[in-house]
């Protein structure tokens, strides 16, 4: 049975102003912006940024943000659920690099053996060309490589976490699913995903296929248009791991809208549990 996929309200409002005690309120000119995907199933955490708490009891399939910060590096560690402070956490800290308007999603997730992890993409915001939209697909799940099947048929093949790809398409509404590559039986889906002319939508697989919890999250990055008789800008779209390896280019911005389909709710934000801490981020992973 299809599914279709809906927007978040409410509550990603709340953890978007909760995130806020972490950085100013508003965007600046020449501020990045980050958005937080949880993509741990069965864990609670707090998310900290420079010393501070920024997200309490912060539950899986929750997104959060995007959060206007200046540029520069900024401290990120979780700890357990109504830990006193930072100083112990189960991931972290690890420190990240935003960019003058640059655009990141950090995402705690699975790797593909199970194990609680985190990675950090750094999402390509530039314009689309007229008339099309863009989707991009990032593999977060506890799940061997997949093909992502529009319609019935592999538009994506052989994607494995933490990697992502991104095409561009007509506007319209796509029956998407998640299969095991070389199969065509739906492990996630079929589930209804538009894509829109002139924005970015972004699709995370998470959870874990052993465990029967596999889901999906989206984002959506409107105002990208290009009008017919200029020149596509150009941003760099690579994406960073914060654990040892690499994750493909996608996009996120300000003005993200938050969707969720799966086995059970979904949302969006950075957490994680169950790893030791550690250092690091440029383009790397965070072992647990």
């Amino acid at each position: 049975m299809r599914k279709s996929i809906f927007t978040a309200g409410a509550g990603a409002a709340a953890i978007a102003a909760a995130i806020a005690l972490a950085g100013p309120a508003h965007a600046a000119e020449g501020d990045a912006q980050l958005s937080v995907l949880h993509g741990v199933p069965g864990l609670t955490v707090d998310v900290w940024v420079n010393g501070d708490r920024a997200l309490d009891d912060f539950t899986p399939g929750t997104l959060a943000g995007p959060l206007a910060l200046p540029a520069g590096a900024y401290e990120l560690a979780i700890t357990a659920s109504d830990a006193a402070n930072a100083s112990a956490p189960v991931i972290g800290p690890v420190t990240v690099t935003l960019a003058a308007n640059g655009n990141y999603t950090a995402v705690a997730n699975l790797d593909a053996a199970g194990k609680p992890t985190a990675n950090f993409f750094t999402n390509d915001v530039s314009q689309i060309a007229a008339g099309k939209g863009k989707l991009t697909v990032r593999h977060t799940a506890a799940a061997p490589a997949v093909d992502v099947l529009a319609g019935g048929a592999a538009v994506i093949t052989n994607l494995a976490n933490p990697n992502g790809q991104t095409l561009s398409l007509d506007p319209g509404t796509i029956p998407a699913a998640v299969a095991a590559t070389g199969t065509t039986a739906p492990v996630i889906g079929p589930a209804d995903v538009t894509v829109t002319e002139g924005t970015h939508t972004i699709v995370y697989a998470w959870g874990s296929l052993a465990d029967k919890n596999l889901q999906l999250a989206v984002q959506t990055i409107g105002g990208l248009h290009t009008s017919p008789a200029s020149v596509p800008g150009a941003r760099d779209g690579s994406s960073d791991a914060m654990t040892t390896g690499s994750a493909s280019s996608g996009g996120v911005s300000a003005g993200t809208a938050v969707a969720t389909v799966g086995f059970s709710a979904l949302a969006l934000a950075l957490l994680l549990g169950g790893v030791n801490a550690a250092r690091g981020i440029s383009a790397r992973r965070v072992k647990p």
